[in-house]
């Protein structure tokens, strides 16, 4: 999240979790575009209509799992009507798996995020709200268990790179930023996103994964920040991804804290005569924009509607250059107060059943483990309370299931 003015080893399941990931007949994948549409598995259209629940911070697994069940959770979720969760992860923890000799466990986990006191502390909540975890559950095997539940619920997952360093994201200067800074091994990312690819396998409503989070200016030794530079690593990258799993859906970010993607939709020249277009694409029909929008300011829908649109969204109208799938894979604003009866939040609301395009709002989390420092973080923008036990504004959730209703229909 960002507010702009805002092969390989599988890790074992443990024995509660080692029966083989249902299916159900609720999940048709894998997934396919056409033009403008993500289709599912029978061929019929599929608008992602979902929400983030974030697994990148410094602890590296979902969080809440210390107040609620992940069954629990989903639960809420599905309530609504939603049918997909956008589930974040960092590429430290395949670094840690393929580099430093197995995943860490998530006692251990919680120790080195929290400290040897607050740690096993919090440990044993989260072992108590889900008891099928143990001493020597991993933080990969939490993932498992987050896309089994998802799956028996009929939700599908989207993972989605959010960070290298497992943090808060996003900031200019987190060492995150752009290919080649601080954090951002660029061999590491392109071997992360392999390894969870081919993971995912195993997940049957796994339909996509996003390349990364939020691409932005700050890198102090990276690779220019140019739309150059973005060809030269993003199109390996998605290479890599479709060869490790050609069922998945590969999602595309662009600069600005993904807020741009406007030369890719229009075809122009990115520098030195590259230009992206699809029909350079064996997977071409695997391929899907994504964008960001916090523009928690706006007065004026109008100005709104057409910055979204020739910043992404045009690519689903009958004339781009590259007509493909624009998914909205973060917006959001303050669940306390009236938020949701304002400009932004009702502006997006008409925008996306408009497009018939898909979106998943920032963020089911009432807390975090820990969030810059601050451990058992309250977040205002949690759709549910700081316990995970129910919606944290009930007028908010009502105007959010109209616009579930609506995409859902459209």
């Amino acid at each position: 999240m960002h507010i702009v003015p805002l092969f390989f080893a599988v890790a074992s399941l443990p024995a509660a979790l080692s029966a083989a990931l249902p299916s159900i007949s609720a999940i048709k994948a894998p997934f396919t575009t056409n033009q403008q549409w993500v289709q599912d598995s029978a061929g019929k259209n599929f608008t992602y209509v979902g929400v983030n629940w974030p697994g990148a911070g410094e602890v590296m697994i979902p969080e809440g799992l210390q107040y609620a069940s992940i069954e629990s959770i989903v639960s809420k979720i599905k309530s609504i009507k939603m049918n997909s969760v956008r589930l974040t992860f960092t590429i430290e923890m395949i670094d840690n798996i393929k580099d430093n000799g197995g995943d860490v466990t998530i006692q251990d986990a919680f120790n080195r995020a929290l400290g040897t006191n607050n740690g096993p502390k919090m440990y044993q909540q989260v072992i108590k709200k889900n008891p099928q975890f143990n001493a020597k559950t991993t933080r990969l095997q939490v993932f498992d268990a987050v896309a089994t539940e998802l799956n028996k619920q009929g939700l599908y997952v989207h993972l989605d790179n959010h960070m290298s360093k497992g943090a808060w994201c996003c900031s200019s200067s987190d060492g995150n930023t752009w290919f080649g800074d601080t954090y951002f091994n660029v061999n590491n990312w392109k071997r992360g996103l392999q390894f969870m690819a081919e993971h995912g396998k195993q997940w049957p409503n796994l339909v996509s994964i996003g390349l990364r989070n939020e691409l932005r200016s700050g890198a102090q030794n990276g690779l220019p920040y140019n739309w150059e530079t973005w060809y030269d690593q993003v199109v390996p990258a998605a290479g890599v991804v479709n060869k490790a799993n050609p069922n998945i859906l590969i999602f595309l970010s662009g600069l600005d804290y993904d807020t741009k993607m406007e030369p890719i939709t229009s075809g122009k020249d990115l520098g030195n005569g590259k230009k992206f277009l699809l029909s350079n694409f064996k997977y071409a029909n695997k391929l899907v924009i994504e964008l960001h929008n916090y523009q928690n300011s706006a007065t004026d829908c109008g100005s709104m509607e057409s910055g979204l649109w020739n910043n992404g969204f045009r690519a689903t109208g009958t004339t781009a250059v590259n007509r493909m799938p624009v998914v909205l894979t973060e917006f959001g604003f303050s669940q306390v107060g009236n938020e949701y009866t304002k400009t932004y939040a009702t502006c997006i609301k008409k925008l996306m059943p408009q497009w018939k395009t898909g979106w998943m709002v920032w963020v089911i989390s009432g807390s975090y483990y820990i969030r810059s420092g601050t451990q058992d973080y309250e977040e205002s923008w949690g759709l549910l309370n700081h316990d995970w036990s129910n919606w944290r504004n009930p007028s908010a959730i009502s105007a959010l299931q109209g616009m579930i209703d609506a995409s859902l229909k459209a």
